[in-house]
């Protein structure tokens, strides 16, 4: 049961983003904040796949345990395109808010995405084993939390300040998924039901798009 419900809620999420991903880069008269957004879209559900159809796979065959480096690569690749769809995120606010300069606000965006790349890529990860390190779990995640919350930030602070309807919640749906995907991190090996927020995790990052698909939609009509 868990394998047909968890492979059709991953199958529907990624066929959602990814379609809404590829209209939104396609779209003709779109405002370059929305292509962009298209492709954050894009990558969010590319990178994604890497871990979830491995997974999804491995339910609905012989089990998780038999694919241990498959899904440990999945998930070192979904670890650095979400760090990718954060910094677009960041390049989304820059052009639907007309922000010019803030050179030092860029730079702390683009430290912070490296530091969690490079600490991702590090093999103290141990991403192809079954027993990878929590500590490193947690290392890694440092620099990607305090990047959301500068994303966070901004969105919540510009939508303000012009009384931006469509974007009102975008700041919502970041702390959302961070705030079900700490949990997980640590503590669902040792509390394996703690996975489960995984769902409402994908349901956030599902709003995101959809806030920016509306937005352009609503604009180019």
């Amino acid at each position: 049961m868990q394998a047909i419900i968890e492979t059709a809620f991953d199958a529907v999420y990624l066929v959602t983003v990814l379609t809404l991903g590829v209209r939104m880069i396609r779209r003709q008269g779109a405002d370059q904040q929305y292509r962009l957004f298209g492709w954050m879209a894009v990558v969010l559900g590319a990178g994604d796949a890497f871990h979830l159809v491995p997974r999804a796979w491995a339910l609905c065959t012989t089990g998780l345990e038999n694919y241990t480096a498959a899904l440990g690569l999945g998930k070192a690749i979904t670890s650095v395109t979400m760090t990718v769809f954060y910094v677009l995120l960041y390049y989304v606010w820059r052009k639907r808010y007309q922000v010019q300069g803030r050179s030092g606000l860029t730079a702390l965006v683009w430290l912070l995405a490296a530091v969690r790349g490079l600490l991702c890529l590090l093999p103290q990860n141990q991403w192809l084993s079954a027993d990878a390190p929590l500590a490193w779990g947690i290392y890694r995640n440092i620099p990607f939390a305090l990047l959301g919350l500068v994303i966070i930030v901004l969105f919540y602070r510009s939508a303000r300040e012009t009384q931006d309807a469509a974007f009102r919640w975008m700041w919502l749906t970041i702390v959302l998924s961070f705030g079900f995907y700490i949990p997980v991190v640590l503590w669902a090996d040792t509390v394996p039901v703690i996975g489960m927020l995984m769902i409402p995790k994908t349901c956030a990052y599902v709003w995101t798009v959809v806030i920016g698909y509306r937005a352009m939609m609503k604009s180019t009509t």
